[in-house]
């Protein structure tokens, strides 16, 4: 049986390390699986839900996080990247989903609850932020996703699109929407920790290694990562938990048994923090090289880019304009036909 994958990103930022070790590794290995069919999204109309003030952050990153796409590897021609706002039956069929949600059970989504804490909104909550849990669900039923990978703060609102589904077949009487099932990632693969080591890597937080940083940027970041405070001297024992240097290397680092020799020196004493983050930076330099450059070499034709966005979004069209004519049909709104 056919696996439907959609996933994405808002583009409110380029893209860093915590996106490729949450999501885009995994979707690197999905578009190889011959019975996966992946859709990604770029999300940009979730996005100006909390930035329709300030449209251009959006717009500028749009090109930014599909350059990152094609730079760790997404293949247009395996997987379909689209524009969100480029797919005109997804609003509409968020206003049908809508009169199946009530205003209580949108306020009882713990994973809204916890992003109108974390932006500061109160009481004064965008209507389009407070309902894009529904939007969400248009988004994954549009392409008879049959399943959605996510972190684990995610999965209320998988939860709530399973809802919707069962909601409206069971109201229209027809088994039109596929409730989706939930990819969570492998355990102790979690978000990835910021350079800070104060909590996952963020554009908010400012404390992430990009996939289009220069050399000298991610070096300097590097130098910068927190360590052990207590070790002052090479000599004085170290505490690898919660070092992030070496969160990392476990992480980077497919040379497992040269990085526990590090760990137990570490331990022990006599080995320098600047020496372990050298080793660090000579790991992910040579992770990131080969993806910065090609990075930079598909910035040179962003018309290229804009174009196989274009085709990726009317290929995504075709797949959700045949969705809303199945669930208008169930509906008994298909009037004309």
């Amino acid at each position: 049986m056919e696996r439907i994958i959609l996933t994405g990103d808002r583009p409110t930022g380029k893209l860093h390390l915590g996106h490729y070790v949450g999501s885009l590794q995994n979707r690197l290995k999905l578009q190889e699986d011959e019975n996966t069919k992946v859709f990604v999204m770029i999300a940009d109309q979730q996005a100006l839900t909390d930035n329709a003030k300030n449209p251009e952050k959006v717009q500028q990153n749009l090109v930014e996080v599909a350059l990152d796409y094609l730079a760790v590897g997404l293949d247009p021609k395996k997987t379909t990247i689209f524009v969100q706002s480029q797919i005109p039956q997804l609003p509409e069929l968020t206003m049908y989903y809508l009169n199946l949600v009530t205003v209580a059970r949108l306020q009882r989504n713990p994973t809204v609850k916890s992003e109108i804490l974390e932006k500061g909104f109160n009481e004064s909550i965008p209507a389009g932020f407070f309902m894009y849990p529904v939007s969400q669900a248009a988004d994954i039923t549009a392409f008879k996703a049959t399943h959605v990978p996510v972190g684990e703060d995610q999965k209320p609102m998988v939860e709530q699109t399973r809802e919707v589904a069962r909601d409206f077949n069971r109201t229209y009487g027809k088994d039109v929407l596929v409730e989706p099932d939930i990819i969570l990632p492998a355990k102790g693969s979690g978000r990835l920790v910021g350079i800070d080591g104060k909590g996952k890597m963020s554009k908010s937080l400012n404390n992430g290694i990009y996939l289009s940083d220069s050399a000298d940027e991610i070096q300097k970041k590097i130098m910068k990562m927190y360590t052990d405070p207590n070790h002052i001297r090479v000599e004085d024992p170290g505490q690898v938990e919660g070092n992030v240097v070496f969160t990392y290397l476990d992480v980077f680092d497919d040379d497992k048994e040269k990085v526990q020799e590090l760990k137990d020196q570490y331990r022990k004493g006599g080995l320098g923090d600047v020496k372990i983050k050298r080793y660090l930076n000579d790991v992910l330099q040579a992770k990131l090289q080969p993806i910065r450059e090609r990075r930079e070499a598909f910035a040179q034709d962003r018309g290229a880019v804009l174009e196989m966005l274009k085709e990726g979004s009317l290929k995504a069209e075709a797949v959700a304009a045949q969705t809303l004519d199945e669930v208008k049909e169930a509906m008994g709104i298909n009037y004309f036909k």
